[in-house]
């Protein structure tokens, strides 16, 4: 755990971002301009694998210091030397490296290339260096990169913002697998064997509320995304996995559909979803509990389809970095006996009584075109009912997804971070790997008669 003092560094990171009004954010603006304005090509290590040395905290890993997110950084151990090493794919020439440093850089430390991660050329030698931001000018060629620090400015470890490769050359890191059209013929079986499932009746006295739901608990945490960067392990923010146990880079279908062991109820539910994981002073604090609910918000549910296998859905931006004070929608929220007390000093978390707890719930979209299992953006493929229908663009209604997060804290004046940065970026990541006939029949049941029924399908 870091020492007060740096956990006060934090708190200041976080004012940078939030507290819009002060002369520190001026400051922060201007610096930031001259970034974007040093970086506007995109950087050849950015969402590459990287390695490092050591990492302060399950937070500060090395892959934070690659994802293009001003707000997140790699931090070593507290000692000398220490190194970040990334991995372009291939070889590439070299011409640039930017060095964002936070409070704690380093005085002295090289640059070096490799084609083969064995053999090094230096390329960069900096002697008494000053931190900030340093743009370095270097002549050099291959697939790694490596920055190896041999004397701290401070007593804590080095801290990179980002480590930023300039150049052309090297592979791009796959932002998804592009537009995966649906298998038709699945496709179809599955539609029958929906329709030939039958309606159960529900009682008298059911809620009449078109909703069923998987009661989820956090199995592990991995800088992977099986979805944005499908296999590149680490190439993502640390993120908190529920669900399947198997989740990893390496996911897909049917690796889902064939691994049994997940940490949601019913067991039917082979699915992964997973969310950014949570910061509290450098340590990360996992969900209590996860609620996936499976609902309807049409004024018709009887037209609801259960998912195609397979199907990917986000919800949030975990690009979006903007403060949220009080009153700002898709608000973190306490819930429990006394509810908020109080805010963060920035403004952006909540603060809670000591009978309440954290609380946040993201809704997904429930409006699917009917073709595609996945888009580029991982986003077009899915929209929102127009006039209380799935219409146009995105004819097919399926199950309204909603994560309702639980967390057992109740936070404090310092807030908290996400792997993802500022409370904005939230966001949740679905890949639906259901039993058909118990997806189905849940469909039929509960989101169809507009039944209120329990995680075991039941009314």
């Amino acid at each position: 755990m870091s020492p007060p003092a740096r956990a006060g560094r934090s708190r200041l990171r976080t004012i940078l971002f939030g507290a819009a009004a002060t002369t520190l954010v001026a400051t922060f603006i201007t610096g930031l301009a001259l970034r974007s304005a040093d970086a506007a090509e995109t950087p050849i290590s950015q969402g590459k694998p990287a390695t490092a040395s050591s990492a302060e905290n399950a937070g500060t890993g090395a892959a934070a210091a690659v994802d293009g997110n001003a707000g997140t950084r790699w931090s070593s151990a507290f000692s000398d030397p220490q190194w970040l090493q990334v991995d372009l794919g291939s070889s590439a020439t070299i011409n640039k490296v930017v060095l964002s440093w936070e409070n704690a850089y380093a005085k002295d430390f090289t640059i070096q290339t490799s084609t083969d991660g064995a053999a090094w050329t230096t390329i960069n030698t900096t002697v008494d260096g000053t931190g900030g931001t340093q743009t370095l000018t270097v002549n050099g060629s291959g697939r790694y990169v490596k920055l190896t620090t041999t004397r701290r400015a401070t007593q804590y470890g080095v801290s990179l913002w980002e480590f930023q490769v300039f150049g052309t050359g090297g592979t791009q890191p796959t932002q998804g697998a592009g537009w995966v059209n649906i298998d038709q013929a699945k496709w179809n079986a599955q539609v029958a064997a929906f329709n030939a499932l039958p309606t159960h009746p529900f009682p008298a006295n059911a809620v009449r509320v078109s909703e069923f739901n998987a009661a989820c608990t956090y199995d592990h945490s991995f800088k992977d995304d099986p979805i944005v960067f499908p296999g590149l392990a680490g190439a993502s923010h640390m993120h908190s996995f529920l669900g399947n146990k198997s989740t990893n880079a390496n996911s897909t279908t049917e690796s889902l559909l064939a691994y049994t062991q997940t940490s949601c109820g019913p067991a039917n539910d082979l699915s992964a979803y997973w969310i950014p994981t949570l910061y509290e002073n450098g340590v990360a604090v996992e969900p209590s509990g996860v609620t996936v609910y499976y609902g309807s918000r049409l004024p018709d549910p009887s037209v609801t389809m259960p998912f195609p296998q397979g199907l990917r859905i986000i919800s949030g931006d975990a690009k979006l970095q903007q403060a949220t004070p009080a009153g700002s929608p898709n608000q973190f929220w306490c819930a429990g006996a006394g509810g908020e007390i109080g805010r963060s000093t920035d403004g952006n978390w909540p603060r809670c009584a000591q009978t309440a707890f954290l609380n946040y719930q993201l809704v997904f979209p429930d409006c699917w075109d009917g073709v595609h299992l996945d888009s580029p953006d991982h986003k077009s493929h899915m929209g929102n009912a127009v006039n209380g229908k799935c219409q146009g663009a995105y004819p097919v209604a399926v199950p309204n997804i909603s994560f309702v997060i639980a967390y057992p804290t109740h936070g404090s004046a310092a807030g908290f971070t996400l792997a993802s940065g500022m409370a904005s970026s939230i966001h949740g990541d679905s890949f639906l790997a259901w039993d058909n006939t118990a997806m189905g029949q849940r469909v039929k049941d509960c989101i169809r008669q507009k039944a209120k029924c329990n995680t075991a399908g039941q009314f």
